[in-house]
């Protein structure tokens, strides 16, 4: 569960850093997001915070996470990634699963696939540039693949060259490595007693 003041809190943060980025059309997104439930929607219907909020929670998880990362691979690469290209791509990666999940009369979830069924990193993609959002190159890169190579299909070449070249930008394997560290670290309950105390984690419970 996550409380109804840490989802207000978090949403404040979301929109808080969204907005300190100054692109175009922010409101427009952020009403957006709003309008199809994202700040209310599970993360997955059972494998990592499948529950209200938990959507929200991961996109913050994800952005703590790629921020950590970038800091510390600044000492061995200096073309890091821009913190505004940080804030985007990690608390927009996921804006389309806001309308994947169906809630049932036991409280769990079921996916559904009926709305527009595009892979759920480039249906973001589509959703922001349909409002207008201005999208860099390595942006929309980094949240089309922020799934890594799971995205890929199976012995398809040209699929498997336009994602090694994409790596080559930073902002997309840091960007799906703090997805995965977020979803299988961060957010999975049986782990949490492992951290050291004082970590602040964006869930409850």
């Amino acid at each position: 569960m996550i409380s109804e003041l840490k989802i207000s809190e978090l949403k404040d943060s979301f929109c808080d850093l969204l907005r300190s980025v100054g692109r175009p059309h922010t409101e427009e997104v952020i009403s957006e997001l709003e309008s199809i439930g994202f700040f209310r929607s599970p993360a997955s219907s059972k494998d990592h915070l499948s529950c209200e909020g938990g959507l929200l929670a991961h996109s913050m998880n994800t952005y703590r996470m790629a921020t950590l990362l970038v800091n510390d691979l600044r000492l061995f690469r200096s073309d890091m990634p821009s913190s505004d290209s940080i804030i985007i791509a990690s608390l927009l990666h996921d804006i389309s699963k806001a309308q994947r999940y169906v809630k049932q009369p036991d409280g769990s979830y079921l996916k559904d696939y009926s709305r527009f069924p595009a892979g759920h990193g480039e249906k973001s993609v589509i959703q922001l540039l349909r409002i207008g959002y201005p999208l860099t190159d390595k942006e929309i890169l980094a949240i089309e693949y922020h799934m890594g190579a799971f995205r890929l299909p199976l012995h398809c070449e040209e699929a498997d060259k336009d994602y090694r070249e994409a790596c080559k930008y930073p902002l997309v394997p840091i960007i799906h490595a703090a997805d995965t560290l977020a979803a299988q670290v961060i957010e999975v309950e049986q782990l949490t007693d492992s951290f050291p105390s004082g970590t602040t984690f964006y869930e409850d419970g």
